[in-house]
């Protein structure tokens, strides 16, 4: 009995940690805004060269064409369709969430430090961290990826929330 007392008290300790921290209050007119984004699906785009850190890399806008990745998840599992692509450098890739949400696109192991770094200056905008997107929460959002100034070779990607069911794709740039 004592034990499950003592369960209890650490349940209720857990769970008043994760209560979050308290929000600082908006104005009407962000907070309007805000509702008004939540309802029309989003389409992130890269936003225009800037540099990435002190001097080094500016993102390179794409200058081919788009190619269309659907981020799918449903009953026939979690996927990118299609989930090997081949374009060339310059072209980019539009991954737009379809269904089963929230993705997003990370890429992994890009051992050579210059695409690296080039590939990561041309994901633009709020990333969840070095070469991995936000994520996206509304079917018919996308996010646009330039492969411009990439170099030639294999950059394999993964959903970080779904890579244990296999959610993964490689991108061949020519």
């Amino acid at each position: 009995m004592r034990f499950n007392g003592i369960a209890l008290l650490a349940s209720a300790a857990v769970l008043g940690a994760c209560g979050g921290e308290k929000k600082p209050a908006t104005d009407t007119a962000a907070a309007n805004a805000a509702a008004a984004s939540a309802t029309t699906p989003a389409t992130m785009t890269p936003a225009p060269a800037a540099p990435v850190a002190a001097g080094s890399v500016t993102a390179a806008p794409a200058t081919g064409a788009t190619h269309e990745v659907k981020m799918i998840g449903d009953a026939t599992g979690y996927k990118f369709d299609p989930a090997n692509i081949t374009i060339k450098q310059g072209d980019a890739i539009k991954f737009v969430m379809a269904s089963g949400g929230p993705h997003n696109v990370a890429f992994l192991n890009v051992t050579d430090a210059a695409a690296s770094a080039q590939l990561d200056a041309n994901m633009a905008g709020a990333k969840m961290g070095p070469l991995s997107s936000p994520m996206l929460m509304q079917p018919n959002e996308s996010y646009v990826v330039s492969f411009g100034k990439v170099p030639a070779g294999k950059y394999d990607f993964t959903c970080t929330p779904h890579a244990a069911m296999n959610m993964k794709g490689q991108v061949t740039v020519q």
